[in-house]
């Protein structure tokens, strides 16, 4: 039976195998399921202006139903709400294989369909995360889950362009219900009352953005998905076919960092870890903008070099800004309204993206000089931000470490 998370411990197998199943398999189908909207525009002949719309509506449709989810999460048992938020996902994922002879408007209405359903359950599937691990293993937990979902995002994508529309729709149905797993593992529901009991103040959406520990946070974390998104088709641009190269590594080592990052901020705080991701961040495109500024052209080498950079350090922000710092920042029942806003600059800036990669014609030194500029006034509100985890924790664990390399130096010499 699930209990409770002990203060002292990390969570039981059983409750960190239902966290880890219920998070994998949501975000493993978020991954596919762009993956089956462009098979079917790949499908269509489609203008420019239709896959923008298309994709618009989509993210859009991500942000507005989170909203929605968060604001229904304080309705609905937290339970029932992520069982049919599971149901009916697997129902929408049939929908591709019944349009034999598919339109932009059929496509168009699968894409939102797809973000609604994922948007509407996902403050909640985060709000368990952040309800069933301790504020000192939530870091760990979480990279742990980035980990495993983003190096089995490429198998998946493999997977699924093995088979045609039909079976593509059929088997991502079946992984969707594979999540129903965590109701055989019978969650107890003891602990589903404790938190409709905890829910006796849900804060407001506008209590929550006059929190000033949530906006220096959430300010950061937007600027850092701005210049991404618009760094991301530069460096296309500028690399080329090295682009593709880079990216085959690039995606590794973000995975191995969100895990590594998860751990450092278990033991010297969140804070630490995000100004080392941000500052590093500024580093690496401050080093591409002075390379291209004194060179004809950036060597590849210090492409790679500072493309690992990027990698390591974008790991430790993801670990933090979409799983960790919003859990921390808010209270046991009542944590999906913080995620919802927390996780709108990670969509949002994706739209904006769409309809400036076109119209972004700065030139590379430029712009890397930007993102760099960008990423060190980042760092400004990172500065202010309180640290959320208890210093009482970076403390002990200090102490023991300590006490640990004492031990170990009076055993050599007794």
């Amino acid at each position: 039976m699930l209990q409770t998370p002990p203060e002292e411990s990390s969570v039981v197998r059983k409750d960190f195998f239902i966290i880890f199943v219920l998070l994998f398999n949501a975000l493993t189908w978020w991954y596919i399921t762009p993956i089956i909207v462009e098979d079917l525009l790949i499908a269509l002949d489609v203008t420019e202006s239709q896959t923008i719309l298309i994709w618009t509506s989509y993210f859009a449709a991500i942000v507005a139903s989170s909203i929605v989810g968060s604001i229904l999460s304080t309705k609905i048992k937290r339970l029932s709400l992520l069982y049919a938020w599971i149901v009916s996902g697997m129902g929408i994922s049939l929908l591709p294989a019944l349009l034999s002879n598919s339109s932009a408007i059929h496509v168009m209405v699968v894409s939102v369909l797809f973000g609604v359903l994922f948007g509407l359950g996902m403050p909640s599937c985060l709000a368990f995360f952040a309800d069933w691990t301790q504020v000192g293993n939530r870091g760990r937990i979480g990279g742990i889950v980035l980990l495993v979902t983003n190096l089995s995002a490429p198998l998946f994508a493999i997977l699924f362009g093995m088979f045609d529309l039909v079976t593509s729709s059929v088997i991502l149905a079946v992984w969707r219900g594979s999540g129903l797993l965590v109701f055989f593992l019978k969650p107890d529901a003891r602990a589903e009352e404790k938190l409709v009991s905890d829910r006796k103040e849900i804060p407001s959406f506008a209590t929550i953005l006059q929190n000033r520990s949530f906006v220096l946070y959430f300010v950061a974390w937007l600027l850092f998905c701005l210049v991404d998104r618009f760094e991301t088709p530069i460096q296309r641009g500028f690399l080329g076919d090295d682009y593709e190269s880079l990216l085959m590594f690039g995606p590794i080592l973000g995975s191995i960092s969100a895990f590594v990052g998860g751990l450092l901020s278990d033991r010297i705080g969140r804070k630490r870890v995000l100004l080392y991701g941000f500052v590093s961040l500024g580093i690496a495109y401050a080093i591409i903008g002075i390379a291209d500024y004194f060179f004809l052209a950036v060597p590849l080498m210090v492409w790679y070099l500072s493309f690992g950079v990027i990698s390591v350090s974008a790991g430790f922000i993801w670990v933090l800004l979409i799983l960790v710092l919003w859990g921390d920042l808010s209270q046991s029942g009542a944590r999906e309204k913080y995620y919802a806003i927390g996780t709108i600059p990670f969509f949002l800036t994706n739209i904006i993206q769409l309809f400036s990669a076109e119209h972004v014609t700065l030139h590379p030194e430029s712009a890397f000089s930007l993102a760099a500029f960008f990423l060190f006034l980042a760092v400004l509100p990172l500065l202010y931000a309180p640290e959320t985890l208890p210093e009482k924790k970076i403390e002990l664990r200090r102490l023991r470490k300590y006490f640990d390399g004492a031990k170990k130096i009076s055993e050599k010499y007794t």
